[in-house]
Protein backbone atom coordinates (compact mmCIF):
# COMPACT_ATOMS: atom_id res chain seq x y z
CA UNK A 1 0.00 0.00 0.00
CA UNK A 2 1.17 3.88 -0.57
CA UNK A 3 2.96 5.20 2.54
CA UNK A 4 3.21 1.46 4.38
CA UNK A 5 6.74 0.27 5.69
CA UNK A 6 7.09 -3.43 5.65
CA UNK A 7 9.36 -4.49 9.17
CA UNK A 8 11.94 -5.71 7.13
CA UNK A 9 12.38 -2.40 5.25
CA UNK A 10 12.42 -0.84 9.11
CA UNK A 11 15.52 -3.02 10.20
CA UNK A 12 17.37 -1.26 7.28
CA UNK A 13 18.55 2.14 8.61
CA UNK A 14 19.30 0.08 12.07
CA UNK A 15 21.92 -2.11 9.40
CA UNK A 16 22.88 0.91 7.79
CA UNK A 17 24.39 2.83 11.14
CA UNK A 18 25.93 -0.66 12.41
CA UNK A 19 27.80 -1.16 9.10
CA UNK A 20 28.77 2.38 8.44
CA UNK A 21 30.33 2.24 12.04
CA UNK A 22 32.52 -1.10 11.46
CA UNK A 23 33.40 -0.15 7.63
CA UNK A 24 34.53 3.04 8.29
CA UNK A 25 36.45 1.96 11.47
CA UNK A 26 38.12 -0.66 9.08
CA UNK A 27 38.48 1.75 6.10
CA UNK A 28 40.62 4.16 8.48
CA UNK A 29 42.93 0.98 9.56
CA UNK A 30 43.29 0.71 5.86
CA UNK A 31 43.78 4.39 4.94
CA UNK A 32 46.23 4.75 7.62
CA UNK A 33 48.49 2.37 6.56
CA UNK A 34 48.20 3.46 2.72
CA UNK A 35 49.10 6.75 4.34
CA UNK A 36 46.14 8.52 2.23
CA UNK A 37 46.36 11.70 4.17
CA UNK A 38 45.29 15.37 3.61
CA UNK A 39 47.60 17.37 4.61
CA UNK A 40 46.67 20.92 5.72
CA UNK A 41 47.74 24.00 3.81
CA UNK A 42 46.70 27.92 3.70
CA UNK A 43 43.33 27.30 2.65
CA UNK A 44 42.82 23.79 5.38
CA UNK A 45 40.26 24.52 7.83
CA UNK A 46 42.50 21.61 10.05
CA UNK A 47 46.17 21.44 11.72
CA UNK A 48 46.74 18.30 11.07
CA UNK A 49 47.58 15.67 8.47
CA UNK A 50 44.21 13.62 8.59
CA UNK A 51 43.24 10.27 6.75
CA UNK A 52 40.69 11.02 3.88
CA UNK A 53 38.29 8.12 2.13
CA UNK A 54 36.01 7.70 4.76
CA UNK A 55 33.48 7.28 2.10
CA UNK A 56 34.98 4.08 0.78
CA UNK A 57 32.69 2.76 3.78
CA UNK A 58 29.53 5.35 3.82
CA UNK A 59 28.82 5.04 -0.42
CA UNK A 60 28.95 1.43 -0.85
CA UNK A 61 26.67 0.42 2.64
CA UNK A 62 24.41 2.99 1.53
CA UNK A 63 24.32 2.28 -1.83
CA UNK A 64 23.72 -1.95 -0.51
CA UNK A 65 20.39 -0.37 1.61
CA UNK A 66 18.79 1.65 -1.07
CA UNK A 67 19.10 -1.19 -3.68
CA UNK A 68 17.58 -3.41 -0.52
CA UNK A 69 14.49 -1.41 -0.51
CA UNK A 70 13.02 -0.71 -4.03
CA UNK A 71 9.67 1.45 -4.35
CA UNK A 72 7.02 0.73 -6.49
CA UNK A 73 7.81 4.10 -8.79
CA UNK A 74 11.48 3.60 -7.67
CA UNK A 75 12.59 2.14 -11.50
CA UNK A 76 15.90 4.11 -11.99
CA UNK A 77 17.40 3.25 -8.87
CA UNK A 78 19.79 0.33 -10.13
CA UNK A 79 21.00 3.25 -12.30
CA UNK A 80 21.32 5.85 -9.72
CA UNK A 81 22.94 3.16 -7.73
CA UNK A 82 25.73 1.80 -10.15
CA UNK A 83 26.53 5.26 -11.51
CA UNK A 84 27.50 6.05 -7.74
CA UNK A 85 29.70 3.61 -7.29
CA UNK A 86 31.29 4.89 -10.37
CA UNK A 87 31.45 8.14 -9.36
CA UNK A 88 32.71 7.38 -5.88
CA UNK A 89 35.53 4.86 -7.79
CA UNK A 90 36.78 7.69 -10.10
CA UNK A 91 36.66 10.35 -6.99
CA UNK A 92 39.31 7.86 -4.87
CA UNK A 93 41.57 8.21 -7.49
CA UNK A 94 40.70 12.04 -7.48
CA UNK A 95 41.86 11.75 -3.38
CA UNK A 96 44.97 9.47 -4.46
CA UNK A 97 46.61 11.82 -7.01
CA UNK A 98 44.40 14.49 -8.58
CA UNK A 99 42.09 14.56 -11.70
CA UNK A 100 41.84 17.43 -13.90
CA UNK A 101 38.66 19.19 -13.21
CA UNK A 102 37.27 18.90 -16.39
CA UNK A 103 37.15 15.42 -16.48
CA UNK A 104 35.90 14.90 -13.27
CA UNK A 105 32.83 17.42 -14.39
CA UNK A 106 32.40 15.32 -17.80
CA UNK A 107 32.03 12.14 -15.41
CA UNK A 108 29.50 13.70 -13.32
CA UNK A 109 27.73 15.20 -16.43
CA UNK A 110 27.38 11.69 -17.74
CA UNK A 111 26.40 10.08 -14.69
CA UNK A 112 23.81 12.76 -14.24
CA UNK A 113 22.39 12.44 -18.34
CA UNK A 114 22.27 8.65 -17.93
CA UNK A 115 20.81 8.48 -14.36
CA UNK A 116 17.81 10.76 -15.48
CA UNK A 117 17.11 8.85 -18.71
CA UNK A 118 16.42 5.84 -16.47
CA UNK A 119 14.53 7.89 -13.47
CA UNK A 120 10.43 7.30 -14.57
CA UNK A 121 8.31 9.99 -16.24
CA UNK A 122 6.33 11.07 -13.16
CA UNK A 123 6.27 14.77 -13.64
CA UNK A 124 8.15 17.66 -13.84
CA UNK A 125 11.42 18.39 -12.12
CA UNK A 126 11.51 22.12 -12.34
CA UNK A 127 8.08 23.48 -13.62
CA UNK A 128 4.88 21.65 -15.34
CA UNK A 129 5.20 25.29 -17.33
CA UNK A 130 8.49 24.30 -19.04
CA UNK A 131 9.08 21.86 -22.11
CA UNK A 132 9.90 18.47 -20.93
CA UNK A 133 13.40 18.81 -22.78
CA UNK A 134 13.90 22.17 -20.85
CA UNK A 135 12.25 21.08 -17.53
CA UNK A 136 15.08 17.87 -17.91
CA UNK A 137 17.80 20.61 -18.71
CA UNK A 138 17.34 22.22 -16.07
CA UNK A 139 17.28 19.27 -13.75
CA UNK A 140 20.46 18.62 -14.76
CA UNK A 141 22.34 21.68 -14.25
CA UNK A 142 21.13 21.50 -10.92
CA UNK A 143 21.85 18.20 -9.96
CA UNK A 144 25.45 19.13 -10.98
CA UNK A 145 25.67 21.87 -9.58
CA UNK A 146 24.14 20.22 -6.19
CA UNK A 147 27.00 18.07 -6.37
CA UNK A 148 29.38 19.89 -6.95
CA UNK A 149 28.89 22.51 -4.09
CA UNK A 150 28.46 19.57 -1.65
CA UNK A 151 32.19 18.44 -2.73
CA UNK A 152 33.03 22.35 -2.09
CA UNK A 153 31.02 21.92 1.18
CA UNK A 154 32.80 19.65 2.74
CA UNK A 155 35.69 21.45 4.68
CA UNK A 156 35.02 20.86 7.91
CA UNK A 157 34.61 18.46 11.07
CA UNK A 158 31.06 16.73 10.96
CA UNK A 159 28.98 19.50 8.82
CA UNK A 160 28.67 17.21 5.70
CA UNK A 161 27.59 14.42 8.03
CA UNK A 162 25.47 16.33 9.88
CA UNK A 163 23.85 18.03 6.17
CA UNK A 164 22.96 14.48 5.64
CA UNK A 165 20.79 13.08 8.38
CA UNK A 166 18.93 16.76 8.16
CA UNK A 167 18.14 16.14 4.47
CA UNK A 168 17.74 12.31 4.20
CA UNK A 169 15.44 12.84 8.17
CA UNK A 170 13.68 15.35 6.23
CA UNK A 171 12.94 13.08 3.34
CA UNK A 172 11.79 10.53 5.24
CA UNK A 173 9.49 12.83 6.76
CA UNK A 174 8.23 14.56 4.27
CA UNK A 175 7.71 11.17 2.29
CA UNK A 176 5.45 9.73 5.37
CA UNK A 177 3.35 13.04 5.63
CA UNK A 178 3.04 13.12 1.99
CA UNK A 179 1.73 9.52 1.82
CA UNK A 180 4.56 8.45 -0.81
CA UNK A 181 5.24 4.68 -1.03
CA UNK A 182 6.85 3.37 2.74
CA UNK A 183 10.66 2.90 0.43
CA UNK A 184 11.24 6.66 0.26
CA UNK A 185 11.13 7.67 3.95
CA UNK A 186 12.97 4.23 4.04
CA UNK A 187 15.66 5.61 1.70
CA UNK A 188 15.53 9.12 3.59
CA UNK A 189 16.07 7.20 7.18
CA UNK A 190 18.64 4.98 5.71
CA UNK A 191 20.62 8.12 4.32
CA UNK A 192 20.37 9.55 7.88
CA UNK A 193 21.84 7.31 9.90
CA UNK A 194 24.32 5.65 7.34
CA UNK A 195 25.71 9.38 8.08
CA UNK A 196 25.44 8.90 12.21
CA UNK A 197 27.43 6.02 11.61
CA UNK A 198 30.36 8.44 9.50
CA UNK A 199 30.06 10.55 12.29
CA UNK A 200 31.09 8.13 15.21
CA UNK A 201 34.42 8.74 13.24
CA UNK A 202 34.35 12.55 11.96
CA UNK A 203 33.10 14.17 14.73
CA UNK A 204 35.49 16.98 15.72
CA UNK A 205 38.20 15.76 16.21
CA UNK A 206 37.86 13.45 13.28
CA UNK A 207 39.67 10.46 13.13
CA UNK A 208 39.02 10.50 9.25
CA UNK A 209 37.88 13.00 6.11
CA UNK A 210 34.93 11.95 3.69
CA UNK A 211 37.37 12.64 1.16
CA UNK A 212 35.89 13.00 -2.76
CA UNK A 213 35.15 9.19 -3.22
CA UNK A 214 31.98 9.98 -0.23
CA UNK A 215 31.54 13.74 -0.79
CA UNK A 216 31.06 13.58 -4.85
CA UNK A 217 28.63 10.27 -4.39
CA UNK A 218 26.67 11.94 -1.49
CA UNK A 219 25.84 14.78 -3.51
CA UNK A 220 25.07 12.64 -6.26
CA UNK A 221 22.78 10.45 -4.50
CA UNK A 222 21.33 12.98 -2.76
CA UNK A 223 20.44 14.98 -5.47
CA UNK A 224 18.54 11.79 -6.64
CA UNK A 225 16.67 11.78 -3.51
CA UNK A 226 15.69 15.29 -3.53
CA UNK A 227 14.55 15.93 -7.39
CA UNK A 228 12.50 12.37 -7.08
CA UNK A 229 10.49 14.22 -4.09
CA UNK A 230 10.37 17.25 -6.56
CA UNK A 231 8.90 15.50 -9.39
CA UNK A 232 6.33 13.59 -6.96
CA UNK A 233 4.66 17.44 -6.52
CA UNK A 234 7.33 18.24 -2.95
CA UNK A 235 9.77 20.40 -4.59
CA UNK A 236 8.92 23.02 -1.99
CA UNK A 237 10.21 20.33 0.15
CA UNK A 238 13.40 19.64 -2.14
CA UNK A 239 14.59 23.15 -2.17
CA UNK A 240 14.22 23.72 1.95
CA UNK A 241 15.89 20.81 3.00
CA UNK A 242 18.98 21.73 1.34
CA UNK A 243 18.87 24.94 1.36
CA UNK A 244 21.83 26.01 3.49
CA UNK A 245 24.40 24.21 1.49
CA UNK A 246 22.68 25.72 -1.40
CA UNK A 247 22.37 29.16 -0.25
CA UNK A 248 26.42 29.40 1.22
CA UNK A 249 27.61 27.30 -1.81
CA UNK A 250 25.89 29.56 -3.93
CA UNK A 251 26.38 33.28 -2.62
CA UNK A 252 29.87 32.45 -2.37
CA UNK A 253 30.52 31.53 -5.74
CA UNK A 254 28.48 34.08 -6.57
CA UNK A 255 30.67 37.07 -4.92
CA UNK A 256 33.76 35.68 -5.94
CA UNK A 257 32.39 35.50 -9.25
CA UNK A 258 31.52 39.11 -9.39
CA UNK A 259 35.29 39.72 -8.38
CA UNK A 260 36.73 38.03 -11.14
CA UNK A 261 37.73 35.10 -9.21
CA UNK A 262 38.11 31.78 -10.64
CA UNK A 263 35.76 29.09 -9.40
CA UNK A 264 38.59 26.57 -9.12
CA UNK A 265 40.82 28.19 -6.84
CA UNK A 266 40.55 26.89 -2.83
CA UNK A 267 38.78 29.48 -0.85
CA UNK A 268 37.80 29.81 2.52
CA UNK A 269 34.77 32.61 2.20
CA UNK A 270 32.30 30.16 2.73
CA UNK A 271 30.04 31.49 5.92
CA UNK A 272 31.04 28.03 7.87
CA UNK A 273 35.01 28.96 7.08
CA UNK A 274 34.35 32.45 8.28
CA UNK A 275 32.69 31.38 11.40
CA UNK A 276 35.40 28.75 11.84
CA UNK A 277 38.47 31.49 11.17
CA UNK A 278 36.94 34.12 13.63
CA UNK A 279 37.15 31.29 16.73
CA UNK A 280 34.34 29.33 16.39
CA UNK A 281 35.23 25.52 16.60
CA UNK A 282 34.37 23.00 14.36
CA UNK A 283 31.93 20.86 16.76
CA UNK A 284 30.63 24.18 17.23
CA UNK A 285 29.89 25.54 13.39
CA UNK A 286 28.53 21.62 12.16
CA UNK A 287 25.96 21.62 15.55
CA UNK A 288 24.31 24.89 14.32
CA UNK A 289 24.02 23.62 11.22
CA UNK A 290 22.17 20.84 12.72
CA UNK A 291 20.08 23.09 14.64
CA UNK A 292 19.09 25.04 11.73
CA UNK A 293 18.42 21.92 9.67
CA UNK A 294 15.99 20.96 12.15
CA UNK A 295 14.00 23.94 11.36
CA UNK A 296 14.41 23.43 8.04
CA UNK A 297 12.77 20.18 7.87
CA UNK A 298 10.21 22.08 9.94
CA UNK A 299 9.56 24.25 6.82
CA UNK A 300 9.75 21.42 4.66
CA UNK A 301 7.29 19.59 6.54
CA UNK A 302 4.65 22.73 6.66
CA UNK A 303 5.11 23.06 2.85
CA UNK A 304 3.18 19.83 2.39
CA UNK A 305 0.42 20.90 2.90
CA UNK A 306 1.36 25.17 2.42
CA UNK A 307 4.35 25.25 -0.10
CA UNK A 308 4.17 29.21 0.15
CA UNK A 309 4.40 29.47 3.88
CA UNK A 310 7.42 26.51 4.07
CA UNK A 311 9.35 28.30 1.73
CA UNK A 312 9.03 31.56 3.76
CA UNK A 313 9.99 30.08 7.02
CA UNK A 314 12.94 28.29 5.49
CA UNK A 315 14.15 31.69 3.95
CA UNK A 316 14.18 32.72 7.18
CA UNK A 317 15.70 29.91 9.29
CA UNK A 318 18.26 30.08 6.09
CA UNK A 319 19.01 33.68 6.58
CA UNK A 320 19.28 33.60 10.03
CA UNK A 321 21.91 30.74 10.07
CA UNK A 322 24.10 32.63 7.53
CA UNK A 323 23.96 35.88 9.33
CA UNK A 324 24.82 33.94 12.47
CA UNK A 325 27.94 31.92 10.70
CA UNK A 326 29.20 35.11 8.77
CA UNK A 327 29.26 37.69 11.39
CA UNK A 328 32.90 37.60 11.53
CA UNK A 329 33.59 37.20 15.05
CA UNK A 330 33.35 34.26 17.89
CA UNK A 331 30.16 33.39 19.92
Amino acid sequence: MQGMITATQTLVPLAAFVLTVLGTGGALRWLERRRVLDRPNARSSHTRATPRGGGLALVPVLVVAWWATPGAGDTGLVAVCLLALALAGLSFVDDLRGLPAVLRLFAQTVAVVLALSAMPDVGAYISDALPRSVDLALAGVIWIWFINLFNFMDGIDGISGVETMVIGGGVALVAAVAGLDGSWAIHGLTAATAAAGFLCWNWAPARLFLGDVGSVALGFLLGWLLLSLSARGLGAAALILPAYYLADATLTLARRLARGESPLRAHKEHAYQRAVAAGWSHAGVSALVGLGGLGLVGAAWVSVARPVAGLVLGAIVTGGLLALLGRGRAP
